[in-house]
């Protein structure tokens, strides 16, 4: 496994350079890229301007691990599924262009407050999905659905998002969320989805509220090979924090 950040937060208003420099300076191996955040890095950018995106992170010693979208597809329009569809297309375009492996989508709820049957939600999301990952595969982009929002972050929800998407390209991002927690544990959502983890978005370390040693745990069991990344606070010292970030994590892990 691996330790980075999400740049929600902790990192939102530094440019890509910084980014850089400071993730390489705290040990942090690897960074998703928010959208909407001050490095820029959004589906304007010119061809030009993605090569040299992808050159920074060539030359350094930090991964880029994806790119972060808002897109969500449980809306009752369809023209609003189709917008957020399409705009995940453009994502993965440029996340092919500037050499990130996966793009970050998210569900944001239900709409059973406007007469939708549950069940209806869950299938339309997976079906969006579905057409992402079909898409992203032929850029060799993988799709990862964050558990996230009202009803959606529950993972048996998004054990059925998944099942509706029924694609080899269409995988999970772990949010750390206390709707995982049952009897305070995270093991039985986590075995629900196991198979499917392409990252981990993690909350700090030192909240006794939220099993992260089980997790870590869990996912070293689990053969994960993969990223978790700190999604943080900002802080007006950010290269201590992240320092301590790196080794509670690797003391979580037992050294390593």
């Amino acid at each position: 496994m691996k330790v980075g950040i999400v740049t929600y937060n902790l990192a939102h208003d530094w440019d890509l350079p910084t980014i850089i420099a400071r993730c390489a300076a705290a040990g942090m191996q690897g960074v998703e890229l928010r959208t909407g955040h001050a490095h820029g890095v959004e589906v304007g950018l010119s061809p030009a301007e993605r090569k040299q995106v992808r050159q920074q992170f060539t030359d350094s010693p930090v991964e880029l691990v994806g790119l972060g979208s808002t897109f969500e597809y449980h809306a009752v329009e369809p023209a609003e599924v189709r917008r957020n569809i399409e705009g995940t297309k453009e994502y993965v375009k440029l996340a092919a262009d500037v050499g990130a492996p996966g793009v970050k989508v998210r569900p944001n709820g239900l709409n059973v407050e406007r007469g939708v049957p549950r069940e209806q939600t869950l299938e339309q999301i997976g079906k969006a999905l579905r057409e992402c990952g079909e898409y992203a595969r032929d850029y060799g982009v993988e799709v990862r659905l964050e558990v996230h929002g009202p009803e959606t972050s529950l993972v048996p929800n998004i054990r059925a998002i998944m099942d509706a998407a029924d694609h080899d390209n269409v995988f999970v991002c772990w949010n750390c969320n206390q709707a995982d927690l049952v009897e305070g544990s995270v093991r039985a959502g986590f075995d629900l989805v196991r198979e499917r983890i392409r990252l981990v978005h993690m909350r700090d370390l030192y909240l006794d509220e939220y099993p992260s040693r089980e997790l870590l745990g869990l996912l070293r069991d689990s053969g994960y090979q993969g990223f978790c990344l700190a999604e943080i606070s900002e802080s007006p010292d950010p290269e201590r924090v992240m320092r301590y970030y790196r080794a509670l994590w690797l003391s979580y892990l037992g050294g390593g």
